[in-house]
């Protein structure tokens, strides 16, 4: 007896590149029958008129700190992933962990998560460690216990690899972030946010593709629209088809907007960034009180930057059609880059793959809409060596998103960020509900998915 079946689903195969309908059958958390299923089930699921696709993976989120509640729930992020679909997600990016991976994982192993989680040991979490801010240079000792927590962070945390925050850390040099990795000793997967934008942003990515280069570990190259979608995505795009014709492996990720999102106080508001723009201070929205939906003026720009530089704000000053073009080519995949501050901050963390689907594909008839589902699914889950999840046949993890394909799209807006999309009629985890229509049935089917576990990173 299966523990679920899904029935008249519209399955995608993502080899022959076809949509058919067929029968899903779960037993005990793994996809045991596409096609027919014999057998009888404990639940049924009639999914007529609906896509039975793999859980969406977001190769690249910033993860919550645990043990702070909101509104009694730790999980102020995830709670939103899992209303899009997502089943699996990838938090430390950015050079950034919120806190130490014993701990978040540590809490995850005791009390579950609304989604998978995998971490990067972010590169500027480990300088922090050492005494460094963002403009101290490291010395050839602090780059040496820098190196060693992230190897014990790798061997017994189980951390995937290296995320570097460039941008955030002014002072890092090319020659500390490559001792840091080269010849570590691990299959790990290296991450960048890139040093620059817009007019720098070439340049930026030729430092992450040496980064590869020289330490010889494959590179994902964090939201590439908000690099390069300032009228230079043509030449980022064709930087990086260049290196992977050289044998190199350099991906990217992207997220579906024209405005990016960090912490006020940041190095990427500093001096120097609106002549790079073409922008004004108007372009920057703050989103948490006291400040909650105010655009910015130069006064209020630099008030909060002073007194509140943890806000997290909103700049609008990418393209949207290049936002588009970094999605049509092949290395390039969905991502939210999702991050929260007490529910406030950028809607990608509750839009993102909603939008993909109901705005670029359906309503813009700009992308295909096979080729968007394996750069939420398959396409990650290879990179990432989940060899278990990712695409919907026998044998790989019930890790499930079912949607509508004619209603999926988001409803999250710079307001009101956190609005559950709509068209996201179940998600399953490990075999098990974990929402069905606007119900978060059980949000704790998540865990913690350590390296150890992985097959080896594309």
């Amino acid at each position: 007896m299966y523990d679920l079946v899904i029935q008249n689903g519209t399955v995608v195969d993502f080899e022959k590149n076809e949509k058919y309908v067929a029968d899903v059958g779960i037993k005990d958390g793994k996809i045991i029958d596409v096609g027919k299923c014999p057998e009888s089930a404990k639940k049924v699921i009639d999914a007529e008129g609906l896509v039975v696709s793999p859980g969406f993976i977001d190769i690249h989120m910033h993860e919550e700190t645990l043990g702070n509640t909101v509104d009694g729930d730790h999980y102020d992020i995830a709670n939103y992933m899992l209303r899009m679909g997502v089943t699996t997600a990838v938090g430390g990016n950015c050079g950034n962990n919120r806190q130490d991976t014993d701990v978040f994982f540590g809490f995850i192993d005791k009390n579950g998560a609304p989604v998978n989680y995998l971490l990067f040991t972010g590169h500027n979490y480990l300088r922090n460690k050492v005494g460094l801010d963002a403009y101290g240079v490291a010395t050839k000792s602090q780059i040496q216990k820098m190196r060693d927590m992230a190897k014990r962070e790798i061997e017994e945390e189980g951390v995937i690899g290296i995320s570097y925050g460039i941008e955030y850390s002014p002072a890092v040099t090319f020659e500390e972030m490559v001792s840091l990795s080269s010849d570590i000793g691990y299959d790990i997967l290296l991450s960048a946010h890139y040093r620059s934008d817009a007019d720098k942003a070439l340049e930026a990515i030729n430092e992450m593709i040496d980064i590869s280069r020289e330490t010889k570990l494959p590179m994902q190259i964090s939201h590439l629209g908000s690099c390069s979608a300032f009228g230079n995505m043509t030449e980022a795009l064709e930087l990086i088809q260049q290196a992977i014709g050289q044998g190199l492996s350099i991906q990217a990720d992207c997220y579906p907007y024209d405005a990016f999102s960090t912490r006020i106080g940041s190095a990427v508001f500093e001096e120097g960034c609106f002549e790079r723009w073409n922008k004004s201070y108007d372009s920057v929205m703050l989103t948490e009180e006291p400040f909650k939906g105010m655009f910015c003026d130069e006064n209020l720009f630099y008030k909060a930057r002073k007194e509140y530089p943890n806000m997290l704000a909103v700049a609008f000053v990418m393209n949207e059609d290049e936002v588009i073009e970094a999605y049509r080519a092949p290395f390039v995949y969905v991502a939210s880059d999702g991050l929260l501050n007490r529910s406030q901050g950028h809607p990608r963390a509750a839009g993102t793959f909603p939008r993909v689907l109901g705005r670029f594909v359906r309503e813009y008839k700009a992308l295909d809409f096979i080729d968007m589902l394996k750069k939420m699914t398959i396409l990650p889950a290879r990179r990432l060596g989940l060899s278990n999840k990712g695409d919907i046949k026998p044998g790989m993890d019930a890790d499930i998103a079912i949607f509508n394909a004619d209603t999926i799209i988001d409803r999250a807006t710079f307001e009101e960020p956190v609005n559950a999309p709509e068209g996201i009629e179940y998600v399953i985890i490990d075999g098990k509900i974990a929402l069905e229509g606007d119900k978060v049935i059980n949000s704790r089917l998540g865990r913690a998915i350590r390296r150890g576990e992985l097959s080896k990173i594309l």
